[in-house]
């Protein structure tokens, strides 16, 4: 099943994307797709339910704003260098063990809205990501039993401001948190539909030119190890995130580096997970 959102910021509608192509609002199933919903076993029951009342939910028109897939979750828990070529690109060592750090919420933001470039920002960077949504209360999992905590999969941009994150001292949470810097879906994808998460073709162009292709088979971490390894550290509640890193490609990678300014055009796709567009502005709207 695929799960959408759509409707103006902060007053979406629930929805669903039908296997014959048809975007339908289920408002009348009475829920939206938060916390509670997924600790309430919520992809199942809608699905029971639609097969009594799809015929009778009315068609989503195709020019309605999608928003966020998910209502805005618990957290989000980001993995940092997590593809082989990525940390080559950077110089960076691979790492022993996942590096976490946190993405503020108020990031999040629709598949396809404007992403804001922050005041005084310099190097605001690009990054296709697989997230991962959790779907029940997760704590100490054993790596075999980490997919059943798995809801589902969405595409998701991890904005980042290069200077923030690496230039002005502290966690990295402060170059990854400016509004705008999560774009998440189109679509929840639940996990029934994605045979094998860790060979997924991703990709990211900017004004058309191709500067991201890769696939998760490149991941150092794949997504049963982050989902065991992030909740011996915390716990993960129903409708949390985990962003599970990027491959090479960034802005910040290229020689010479290269960030957004305002006009460029952000598209970036993951296989079965759909695509997105953004459109870079300035703090100002220009």
């Amino acid at each position: 099943m695929k799960l959408f959102r759509f409707g103006q910021p902060d007053h979406e509608h629930p929805g669903v994307l039908l296997p014959s192509g048809q975007h339908i609002d289920v408002t009348h199933f009475g829920e939206d797709f938060d916390e509670s919903f997924f600790a309430s076993n919520g992809p199942e029951r809608l699905t029971h339910w639609l097969t009594s009342h799809a015929q009778n939910c009315p068609e989503v028109p195709a020019d309605e704003r999608f928003g966020p897939c998910i209502k805005r979750p618990s957290k989000i828990v980001c993995v940092g260098l997590n593809y082989a070529k990525h940390a080559a690109e950077t110089n960076a060592p691979v790492p022993a063990e996942p590096i976490l750090f946190f993405k503020a919420t108020t990031a999040i933001m629709g598949p396809n809205d404007n992403v804001v470039i922050p005041k005084r920002s310099e190097k605001t960077d690009w990054e296709v990501e697989l997230a991962i949504i959790i779907g029940k209360k997760a704590s100490y999992v054993e790596l075999d039993q980490a997919m059943d905590y798995v809801a589902g999969y969405a595409l998701h941009n991890d904005y980042s401001e290069r200077a923030w994150q690496l230039e002005r001292g502290g966690q990295w949470v402060k170059g990854k948190s400016a509004d705008t810097y999560a774009p998440l879906g189109p679509y929840l994808v639940t996990r029934d539909e994605i045979e094998n998460p860790n060979a997924l073709r991703l990709w990211l162009n900017v004004n058309g030119e191709p500067l991201q292709d890769s696939n998760t088979d490149d991941m150092i971490f794949n997504v049963p190890t982050l989902v065991s390894y992030i909740s011996q550290f915390m716990t993960l509640l129903p409708g949390d995130v985990i962003s599970t890193g990027t491959p090479a490609g960034v802005g910040m990678g290229l020689k010479p580096q290269r960030f957004l300014k305002p006009g460029d055009v952000v598209e970036l796709g993951i296989e079965g997970l759909g695509e997105q567009k953004q459109t870079a502005v300035s703090f100002n709207g220009k």
